[in-house]
């Protein structure tokens, strides 16, 4: 800015040189910091934050970039987004909003003098600066190989500043196909080789590195060799033990290549160098200022210089004879002379000591993490923790300085870790980190606390991870944020006094994730956790059509007792006339059962199921479905035995017993549920529930009923529960077991919830699942007396129904529930928040609205009508060929690739229109209703959403699976958009608009789709072209799944042992005279010797 508040212009070519002066105050000191880098602007934050109370100080920087502070450690973003201001670190705005005189700003100024006597600064605008406190953060230079021929060649670059990487862009953008490369394969070389990838102006980028691997000062040889390994095959080319003699180029100067010491050449266009840095400390040499041969200025442990009221910190600091390039020792410069500064006159003034130098970041797609005496093994250790006992006279060292390392290498996952220990390993030291660095947070207090460990070193390396960042075990003092040394406690402290309420305010108070950024997960989870602990709103929406989590979505119908889908759009969701989509409605279905538990086939109801729930049996490959009849607590009589064999037997259905201790027949046509259903029901059973998101089933052992080792009723218990919470929806289905004793043989802590008979009742666990994710059981009450097991799980049971998220199993709820399993004690035993009540009162009135869904549908013709294959025609149609293993029948298996033919695309010869269905097949549904149709060979799918018809071709192309039409509907009315989502891998095909047909997920396949209208003589015609025409392209036989390209997996291991061992076959009697499976079956079916009155019982 001019004197008169104008803004000047540059000369052309010019960055202009800005001054931003304040008023100055003759009260107080003035600090001049030269340099305006991460450091510097760290230092002022620090310091003006300190100070805002006793306003001591006032600030002015000189900073001889033209930019304001900017993210030096974020550098390699600039290539996408180009703009410097996205890498500022605060806004011009946080500048100007400072109180009044208290900070001022040049840019585009360097400071060329010190006078030490007169205590001024000179800059090359010919201003004079009067400091009463001068802080160098002048930082470093990028080091460029002057003793190397060539080094000023055209095409030669160094990674530093923002300048330099403008540069780099427009040269490269002259190179485009050509060799680029990078010298240097530390942290700052794979950033440069990862920028120049980014650019995507080079053919091939390489990396040349004089060491055996990379990142040799942070990691050791298999883990550098690790990391290599990775980025080359992200298509960097790496060359190591490689160092360069010399840089060719041609009469102009432009770079050509290299030629190596050892004599070979490369052919390259560009080259950046990243093979160090160079403390700026020149401005202090010839200032009197005492700078170390090795470069940078000579700092003691308050960081002042040999010249009063100087201090240098950050990378032109020099400490113990040893400068750091990382921020984090900068950082922790400037707080320790920010401090000293302002709070040194009540406190004891504090020291900078041996930096951390643990970093963590993500290079080229690669996690990477070292963190305290990471190479410890190899020179020996610096620090080693002092012990109580076994001292050397007069030291505080340990007398032991031998180092053991636990190594764990993972060549599949790309996992490396190393953890160095004291030899006693009671202590750790240090280590390494490739591919899962998730512990780094937990591992680098344990080494600076120096705190003998409460775990065997084993458990460390080898321990379960809970997959992601967890914040609960960390105290407050644990660094988060290494760059700018946020804490835990420091973030969590700004949430807490509501300075920050979202998580780009805490990124801009605090600086945590402004720096690489690694550890943003880390403050992601920590702004989460106290914002819920707090009672505020983090937003979990259930999916775009609702501003509301699945816990809000089921208090609000519970509230104000909404019972059907255009009510809930109407009282929550963002367009009342939306039509919903498949994460949506499956959501909402279950939260009306859970609070209602009527019959999910009725018409205002039907609409919101996923294809399980809406034919009330689990979707298997072939598009057929599985039954499973209840077996409470796993335990059934012979006789229903007898009805099940005979129903698997009549319908041609594979048996398998499932884990659940329970019999699932699998093959089961859509057109034939109803008909084996009749045979079940009217042999006394009733639906398992196995297709919903509900109770499935409650294990047991036999306990006390025939185990002489039982202590309670396992069997009796476990009936009992099943048949209470039997049919029960809630957000994913759950599972119980109970056992008889300690031996678990129902495996009762690995379910969600679980019983162990003790002497003086049960034990119950809850919170346990296998799965993906295994976890055991958390213990919730112990020696509960039978008669008080069921309030306590219907409280339990309720508060999961009413609090948890969408599709969330019992044990992730319980691992992000505020406090875990201790709060939930409270919630349900201790009845915390007053609710037990009626947390019981909603499970009994639940369990006393239990019908059979099946005994039920069998009741209703118009319920009947829903499971024909096809709406106009009752001839069925086999999409998948059967293949006969092990005397039962499976699919065939899917091809390995989908169909990619471009069906959307198809030019039809003549379209006609073709009546296929009737208006009243139609449910008048605001969730949208379908049916599918045959013509000829060729299956199509017909849906009616809000009033419109849209057809399409039955079959997904990603596997064959001829049932879109069983497929949930979705919309956004703001885009115009509709689709249908596959139920068995969820693709999306939109129905209307210029995109009908395409796939939203999967660019790969893509379906035909049709014009569709009703007409007043209540037929739906679908215009189409020929039936021979039509055929061609989508008939069934074309694409229906065979079994003549299946093959034997199990062909090599059958040729080495034998399949069969132990038996003879599968329908042979092991007895001289035995008849065998199928001549006894078919012996006690006609009655065998007794006669033809059937079995003789």
């Amino acid at each position: 800015m001019s004197e008169n508040g104008q803004e000047q212009s540059p000369p052309p070519g010019q960055p202009k040189e800005e001054h931003h002066e304040a008023p100055r105050s003759t009260r107080r000191k003035t600090v001049v910091v030269v340099g305006l880098g991460m450091v510097g602007i760290a230092f002022i934050e620090k310091l003006m934050k300190l100070d805002e109370k006793r306003r001591e100080y006032d600030i002015i920087v000189i900073g001889e970039e033209p930019h304001l502070a900017y993210n030096r450690v974020g550098l390699t973003s600039f290539f996408q987004h180009r703009k410097v201001e996205d890498l500022y670190l605060n806004p011009a705005s946080w500048y100007a909003s400072m109180p009044e005189g208290s900070l001022s700003y040049h840019v585009n100024t360097l400071a060329t003098d010190i006078d030490t006597t007169n205590k001024t600064v000179s800059t090359s605008s010919g201003n004079t600066v009067s400091y009463d406190v001068l802080v160098l953060a002048t930082g470093s230079d990028a080091i460029l190989p002057r003793h190397t021929p060539g080094y000023d060649a055209k095409g030669v670059f160094v990674y530093r500043t923002i300048e330099d990487l403008q540069k780099l862009i427009e040269f490269a953008s002259t190179k485009k196909g050509t060799t680029g490369a990078v010298v240097g394969g530390g942290l700052l070389g794979l950033e440069a080789a990862k920028a120049m990838m980014d650019l995507e102006e080079f053919g091939k980028v390489k990396l040349i590195e004089r060491n055996k691997w990379v990142l040799s000062r942070q990691l050791d040889s298999d883990a550098g060799s690790m990391v290599v390994e990775q980025v080359r095959n992200l298509g960097l080319d790496v060359l190591l033990s490689k160092r360069v003699g010399q840089i060719n180029t041609d009469k102009d100067n432009n770079l050509t290549g290299v030629t190596f010491e050892d004599g070979e050449t490369m052919e390259c266009t560009c080259i950046t160098f990243a093979i160090g840095i160079r403390s700026r400390d020149d401005l202090a040499r010839k200032s009197g200022i005492e700078c170390a041969k090795s470069g940078g200025i000579v700092v003691k442990p308050d960081l002042s210089t040999s010249v009063d009221n100087i201090y240098a910190i950050g990378e032109c600091a020099n400490w113990e004879d040893q400068t750091f390039g990382l921020i984090a020792p900068g950082i922790e410069m400037a707080d320790v002379l920010a401090f000293n500064l302002t709070q040194a006159k009540a406190h004891r003034a504090r020291k900078f000591a041996r930096p951390d130098l643990s970093t963590k970041l993500k290079l080229l797609g690669v996690d990477v993490a070292s963190y305290g005496d990471f190479f410890a093994d190899r020179d020996g250790p610096k620090n080693l923790p002092t012990k109580r006992h076994g001292k050397k006279e007069g030291s505080g060292e340990s007398t032991d300085r031998d180092i053991k390392a636990l190594v764990y290498r993972d060549p599949f996952q790309h996992v490396y870790k190393k953890y160095l220990f004291t030899a006693d390993g009671k202590h750790l030291i240090g280590g390494m980190m490739i591919g899962d660095t998730s512990d780094y947070v937990k591992l680098v207090p344990m080494v600076k606390s120096q705190k003998p460990l409460e775990v065997p070193p084993g458990e460390l390396i080898v321990g379960a991870s809970k997959g992601d960042d967890d914040t609960d075990d960390l105290p407050d003092d644990t660094q988060i944020c290494s760059c700018h040394n946020v804490t835990k406690g420091g973030v969590s402290e700004v949430i807490k006094s509501g300075t920050c309420k979202s998580i780009g305010e805490v990124k801009s108070c605090t600086k945590a994730g402004t720096g690489c950024g690694g550890c943003m997960p880390l403050v992601q989870t920590i702004f989460n956790k106290t914002m819920a602990s707090m009672g505020q709103e983090v937003k979990n929406h259930l999916c775009p059509h609702f501003e509301y989590s699945r816990a809000d979505l089921f208090n609000i119908v519970y509230v104000k007792k909404l019972e059907s889908f255009p009510e809930i759009m109407k009282h929550a969701g963002k367009d009342p006339s939306s039509g919903g989509c498949e994460v949506c409605k499956p959501a909402l279905g279950s939260i009306f059962a859970s609070l209602y538990n009527k019959h999910i086939m009725d018409p205002d109801r039907r609409g919101l199921q996923d294809t399980n729930d809406r034919f009330l049996g689990n979707l298997q490959r072939n598009g057929t479905f599985s039954v499973i009849p209840r077996m409470s607590g796993g335990e059934i009589t012979p006789r229903k035995l007898i009805i099940i064999g005979t129903v698997a037997e009549k319908f041609g259905l594979y048996t398998k017993i499932t884990g659940g201790q329970r019999i699932d027949m699998f093959g089961a046509k859509k057109q034939d549920l109803p008909k084996i259903w009749q045979e079940l029901v009217d042999g006394g059973m009733e639906s398992g529930h196995a297709y919903a998101k509900s109770l499935r089933t409650v294990k047991s052992c036999v306990g006390t009923t025939w185990c002489r080792f039982g202590i309670g009723d396992s069997v009796g218990m476990a009936v009992r529960l099943e048949e209470r919470y039997k049919g029960i929806r809630s957000p994913h289905k759950f599972k119980g077991g109970v056992s008889g004793c300690v031996r678990e043989c129902a495996e009762a802590q690995s379910k969600d919830f679980g019983l162990i008979a003790t002497d003086k009742g049960f034990n119950i666990f809850v919170g346990g699942n296998g799965g993906a994710t295994p976890r055991h059981c958390d213990l919730l009450a112990k020696d509960v007396l039978p008669d008080d097991v069921v309030p306590i799980l219907d409280r339990f049971l309720s508060f999961y129904i009413r609090t948890a998220d969408k599709l969330q199993r019992t044990a992730r709820w319980i691992e992000n529930l505020p406090g875990g399993i201790k709060y939930l004690k409270e919630v349900i035993l201790d009845d915390k928040l007053g609710i037990c009540a009626d947390l019981e009162k909603q499970m009994e009135d639940l369990v006393g609205t239990f019908f059979c869904e099946w005994t039920e549908v069998l009741k209703s013709p118009e319920r009947m009508k829903l499971f024909s294959q096809f709406a106009n025609t009752d001839e069925t149609v086999e999409n998948v060929e059967k293949v006969t293993e092990r005397e039962q029948q499976r699919p065939a298996h899917w091809p390995k690739d989908s169909i990619t033919e471009d069906f959307r695309g198809t030019k039809w010869s003549a379209l006609s229109w073709q009546p296929l269905a009737k208006v009243e097949q139609f449910l008048e549904s605001q969730a949208g209703s379908s049916v599918a149709v045959n013509r000829g060979d060729t299956q199509l799918a017909i849906f009616k959403i809000k009033g419109q018809y849209y057809a399409s071709q039955q079959m997904c192309p990603h596997k064959r699976a001829f049932l879109l039409s069983d497929g949930l509907i979705g919309d956004d009315t703001n885009a115009d958009k509709l689709w249908v989502s596959c139920p068995v891998h969820k693709r999306n095909f939109e129905l209307k608009g210029d995109n009908a047909g395409k796939c939203m997920n999967d660019e790969s396949v893509n379906i035909a789709t049709f014009p569709v209208e009703a007409r007043e003589d209540g037929l739906v015609y679908v215009k189409l072209p020929p039936v021979e025409e039509l055929d061609g392209v989508l008939a069934t036989a074309k694409y229906k799944v065979k079994a003549d390209n299946e093959t034997n997996q199990f062909e090599a291991m059958d040729r080495k042992i034998k399949p069969m061992k132990g038996r003879k076959g599968i329908n042979n009697s092991h007895l001289p005279n035995g008849i065998g499976m199928h001549g006894k079956a078919q012996e006690i079916l006609a009655g065998g010797e007794r006669g033809s009155g059937g079995i003789d019982w």
